[in-house]
């Protein structure tokens, strides 16, 4: 089957991939966009929070008010499935679909963002986006005045733990790993800031409805927290990594796409914006991301 011919397809439809579709859509170009059928990494969250005039709107309802204004122009076309190839010729790339249709286009937009990987451990899944949670921006606000328990991998990152939070909350520990550098120097620090430094392996989230109560150790141990901030370790979705083998898609050394200013990739018609590009993610910064890169495409025409 001839692939169908687009100006781009966007691979996937969260807030950098649906602000790229309305910028190109006002710059009157035909936009694919890729949008896999699969719940949104941010599905769990109630609200979606700093967008102007749209702030605590469901992603559910965030992304269908989208579609009905894209829907009025005419220029843009959903395709609920996933990219599970794309191929490079001389002019352009070709993307083929889990559903075995393959689309053209001149250039490229990669807005699939990350995966993250949960662990196994009774209730996360109760809690995330509630009362577990990955983002003080996000949910904040709503977990604001509590007693909260941050993670940190890093020795560097715990002591500065009451002061990062202390907007949301001034009952706040640090969860650290068994074997964490520094710790009694780290625990010596929080304690004098009226924090404190707790090490074990979570075996449990105690909570009512996915509003957290306790936090158990595997050594049977119990910490009464009402919020967790837990930023879980990241994976590129398998399109990604497959590009790197494929296409010489180049990564940074966290993991993330590398990107230029005008959000180019090291291959001459890609581009990448939104979480996939940047530890430092939410729904603004992607949407941001999303229109800057929709620019940089337009405007590659007369550059």
């Amino acid at each position: 089957m001839n692939p169908i011919h687009y100006d781009t397809v966007i691979v996937g439809g969260g807030p950098a991939g649906l602000a790229a579709a309305m910028a190109l859509t006002r710059y009157r170009r035909r936009t694919l966009v890729v949008e896999s059928p699969e719940p949104p990494r941010n599905a769990a969250s109630q609200g979606v929070h700093g967008l102007i005039g749209l702030d605590g709107i469901s992603p559910a309802d965030l992304r269908a008010r989208t579609w009905k204004d894209l829907d009025a122009y005419g220029l843009a076309t959903r395709a609920d499935t996933v990219a599970e190839d794309i191929t490079r010729d001389d002019d352009g790339f070709t993307v083929t679909l889990a559903d075995g249709t393959r689309a053209w286009a001149g250039t490229v937009l990669l807005a699939t963002g990350m995966v993250d990987i949960h662990p196994d451990i009774e209730g996360l899944a109760a809690c995330w986006g509630r009362t577990v949670i990955h983002c003080p921006f996000c949910v904040g606000e709503e977990n604001a005045d509590r007693a909260w328990a941050v993670m940190a991998a890093e020795p560097d990152f715990a002591p500065m733990v009451p002061d990062a939070f202390r907007a949301w909350t001034s009952d706040v520990v640090v969860i650290a790993p068994p074997e964490f550098d520094g710790a009694a120097e780290i625990r010596d620090r929080l304690r004098d800031q009226g924090s404190d430094l707790v090490q074990g392996e979570i075996a449990r989230f105690v909570h009512n409805d996915g509003e957290l109560s306790a936090i158990e150790f595997t050594d049977g141990r119990v910490l009464e927290r009402q919020t967790l901030l837990w930023h879980l370790p990241q994976r590129q979705v398998p399109l990604i990594t497959r590009l790197t083998e494929t296409l010489g898609l180049t990564l940074d050394s966290d993991g993330y796409v590398a990107v230029d200013k005008d959000r180019k990739t090291n291959i001459a018609g890609l581009y990448a914006a939104g979480d996939l590009t940047t530890l430092y993610q939410g729904a603004m910064n992607s949407a941001g991301a999303g229109a800057a890169a929709a620019d940089a495409i337009h405007f590659a025409d007369f550059f």
